[in-house]
């Protein structure tokens, strides 16, 4: 089973080029280790919440902007033992030097699919979203998120992914837990939707939201501590 490590991190929004440049240079590093794609995904529709959002789970400054970013691996295994030669390896030393972000704020967890929908290709758009869910909903959650990914593909999504929190460390500063106020009780769920274009994303969402179908669909968690935004592609080999 397919295997992802989930990032979220700010980003001074005057260093996006720089940050692209670091990304191009990393994909080559991450797939000689074994992933299999490397996206990156610059914040564009990113709103605030009053609970919980993006900015907050990573103590975002008014001058950075959110990066949703993710690599997926064929397995578990490959991503491990990927990371144990990483660490290893002086290159990850050196981009760790000269990181365009403060990596100390950056969130990060490995999560397992449980929802993966559709056909992985380059996107136009990137909805990514992280929700707190109940470990005892997991069967409603992926029962909904089925459903859900459906809905959106029926109205011009090409792929919805719901990845459910294995290794989601404790940080320091920042982590997946506090970004959504998370519960004893509850895993972290790590997702996103790609489209075909912000132009299609838009359209696509206001037909889901007429959609009988979606209004009839209870959420197995609370949605006032989900956060979520809208990203347009930086790098997505």
């Amino acid at each position: 089973m397919a295997y992802i490590d989930g990032f979220v991190l700010a980003v001074p929004t005057a260093r996006k080029d720089d940050y692209r440049k670091h990304s191009s240079n990393a994909v080559k590093f991450f797939k000689e280790f074994g992933a299999t794609r490397q996206v990156e995904a610059w914040g564009d529709d990113v709103p605030a919440g009053k609970v919980t959002d993006f900015q907050r789970s990573v103590k975002a400054k008014p001058d950075e902007t959110i990066v949703f970013s993710w690599l997926e691996y064929p397995d578990k295994a490959t991503r491990d033992a990927a990371n144990k030669k990483m660490m290893n390896d002086p290159r990850m030393k050196e981009m760790g030097n000269n990181m365009p972000f403060d990596g100390q704020r950056m969130i990060f967890a490995g999560f397992t699919p449980i929802n993966d929908s559709g056909k992985a290709s380059k996107s136009g758009y990137i909805d990514g979203c992280v929700t707190p869910v109940p470990a005892s909903h997991k069967d409603a959650y992926r029962e909904r998120a089925d459903k859900f990914a459906a809905i959106l593909k029926e109205y011009g999504a090409t792929r919805t992914v719901d990845a459910w929190g294995d290794d989601v460390p404790d940080g320091k500063v920042t982590d997946y837990k506090g970004a959504v106020q998370a519960k004893p009780d509850e895993k972290i769920v790590y997702s996103w939707v790609e489209w075909p274009s912000k132009e299609a994303r838009e359209a696509g969402w206001k037909k889901a939201m007429e959609d009988p179908r979606m209004k009839g669909m209870e959420m197995p968690f609370d949605g006032q501590r989900m956060i979520y935004g809208g990203f347009a592609p930086l790098l997505d080999q």
